[in-house]
């Protein structure tokens, strides 16, 4: 998108992915730099505009998903993918820790064959290099729309970070993305 004003011009482009619990990646893609915004949502399902308790009866057939912004002159979707894997566990099937159903499956919703293609090349290379112990089930699949999540699941962690569950399961994420990756912070 060009801005005519002060002839510059900034290109965004969009990554959906589901990595369990959105308020948990969402959590740690805020501090990447290059990143302008963070959505939690749902995506993958069947429902028009579910609702989080539809989403969570696992009726909807949704994912929890964050929708990310981001600037790929800044930040590159392969590098958004390897702190994805990162952050969550890819070999677990319909689960992340203890969240239990399709709802917290791990996907990668791709907008185009170029995402595709690097989220089949991240996933491959993972596998190659034996990661992890079993193998990754993350589900790689094309985008279809994204209904974004009610209000009081935006910012979760920034608004929330004295809660328990935040500071148990989402603060050691967060601290495992800085240590990792400093040099992607904002």
């Amino acid at each position: 998108m060009n801005n005519p004003t002060n002839n510059q011009s900034t290109q965004t482009a969009v990554a959906t992915l589901a990595g369990g619990c959105f308020w948990c990646v969402e959590a740690v893609f805020e501090n990447v730099r290059g990143v302008s915004k963070v959505e939690s949502g749902y995506a993958g399902g069947m429902m028009q505009n579910p609702t989080y308790r539809q989403v969570c009866s696992g009726e909807s057939g949704h994912a929890e998903v964050i929708q990310v912004t981001f600037d790929p002159s800044v930040v590159s979707y392969e590098e958004l993918l390897i702190v994805f894997f990162t952050v969550h566990d890819p070999t677990t099937l319909n689960r992340q820790g203890a969240d239990v159903g399709t709802q917290y499956r791990s996907a990668v919703f791709y907008h185009d064959a170029a995402q595709k293609a690097v989220a089949e090349q991240v996933i491959a290379r993972f596998m190659a290099e034996r990661i992890w112990p079993n193998p990754i089930v993350t589900q790689v699949a094309p985008f279809d729309h994204f209904y974004k999540a009610e209000a009081y699941h935006q910012q979760y962690y920034r608004n929330n970070a004295s809660q328990p569950y935040c500071q148990v399961v989402i603060a050691p994420k967060v601290a495992k993305f800085r240590k990792a990756y400093a040099y992607l912070l904002k």
